[in-house]
């Protein structure tokens, strides 16, 4: 062994293994020890903020929000049932509503809770304990307000669609059944007969629908 690659070797043992080390162990500990991130699927937007730094309830209401908002992007975005929103969908006002709930709206009423929280120099209970001038609530209490407002319109969404497509099973099912009663009757005539029933019935819960979003 030259004098050259001995030196070479001395400089991978004692040089480069122990800083790899060092590098491999701080990024290890730093992941170990970072604080956990909240993660929705369905709001993005809140990825940034450590769950530790929101109270138990209003973590629990945004999980709720994320599930119920995760489902009614595809009910109203997903127009042409083939599993996946993009632009082959027909984008309506209840779905850019949802949108904007959940990559807007929420959001932003949770930064400004934690700015409210965060002025607090000492245990950082201010915005949980201390009533709004003008108001009865603390800041957590508006938070939690907000929340279940939003909360409460994606159960009348949800609820509005069960409907809906419950009335279209229902419109099938008196369809099949007038068809196999009546076999001579034409199947093209049953079938616009149907189609505009359903038309009609869709119709009648869009509007319902638009009605409880104003």
């Amino acid at each position: 062994m030259t004098q050259i690659t001995a030196m070479l070797v001395m400089l991978v043992l004692y040089g480069v293994l122990p800083a790899a080390g060092l590098y491999l162990g701080y990024r290890g500990i730093k992941k170990v020890t970072a604080p956990k991130m909240l993660a929705y699927k369905a709001m993005p937007q809140l990825g940034y903020i450590p769950e530790k730094s929101l109270p138990v309830d209003v973590k629990a209401a945004l999980t709720q929000i994320n599930e119920k908002g995760e489902k009614l992007r595809l009910i109203y975005g997903d127009t042409n049932n083939d599993g996946k929103i993009d632009d082959k969908d027909a984008v309506n006002e209840t779905y850019i509503t949802i949108q904007n709930l959940m990559e807007k709206h929420v959001p932003q009423a949770v930064a400004d809770y934690r700015r409210l929280h965060d002025l607090d120099v000492g245990d950082g209970a201010l915005a949980d304990n201390t009533k709004i001038k003008h108001s009865d609530v603390t800041g957590k209490e508006a938070l939690l307000d907000i929340l279940g407002t939003i909360n409460t319109q994606f159960d009348e969404l949800l609820n509005a669609s069960y409907h809906q497509d419950g009335q279209k099973l229902l419109a099938t099912n008196r369809y099949l059944q007038q068809r196999f009663d009546n076999p001579n009757v034409d199947i093209d005539t049953q079938l616009f007969d149907h189609a505009d029933e359903v038309k009609t019935i869709k119709k009648l819960a869009d509007d319902t629908v638009s009605k409880d979003m104003r």
